[in-house]
């Protein structure tokens, strides 16, 4: 996890295409630029950047069931709970699963969790919009570094 470079996914754990759910797993790094401002001396991850991380896992699984034939655009967040701080060195377990799907548009429930404890959970909808040119390849670049393509499912990841 790369706060300051909007880089919130480390790995995917597992995807569920039948299922339409994924897994990521987040590592909270120990510095960053982010935690000088918020706050110093106590250092916290914003809420703006757990619901962000919320919303990557989501977009990720969107591409992921589309094969990046579209791009989803984050339109609104619903029923954001937030439920304890998150400092450095945590680690998340994120999920996300559609809810619904037609009309260009898409919907997912996503949470956060760590050692168990639940400590984010939001509702998001997405409207799928054409790949802008320039950004399909870097998208397909960081679904590759997060493990998202070029795995084989038989062994256990996604595809």
């Amino acid at each position: 996890m790369r706060l300051e470079y909007f880089e919130m996914i480390d790995r995917v754990v597992s995807l569920d295409r039948t299922g339409a759910r994924i897994a990521v797993r987040s590592v909270v790094p120990a510095a960053s630029p982010v935690f000088e401002g918020h706050f110093p001396g106590h250092p916290l991850v914003p809420g703006v950047l757990l619901t962000e991380t919320m919303a990557q896992a989501s977009g990720y699984l969107v591409l992921a069931l589309r094969d990046f034939g579209v791009m989803p655009f984050l339109m609104a967040v619903d029923k954001a709970r937030f439920r304890d701080f998150v400092g450095p060195g945590a680690e998340l377990d994120v999920e996300a699963e559609l809810t619904h799907e037609g009309s260009g548009y898409v919907a997912t429930k996503a949470g956060i969790r760590t050692g168990g404890k639940r400590l984010a959970d939001a509702e998001l909808r997405f409207r799928l919009m054409p790949f802008p040119s320039e950004l399909e390849g870097r998208m397909r670049g960081e679904a590759a570094r997060i493990g998202l393509v070029g795995r084989d499912p038989a062994a256990g990841g996604p595809a």
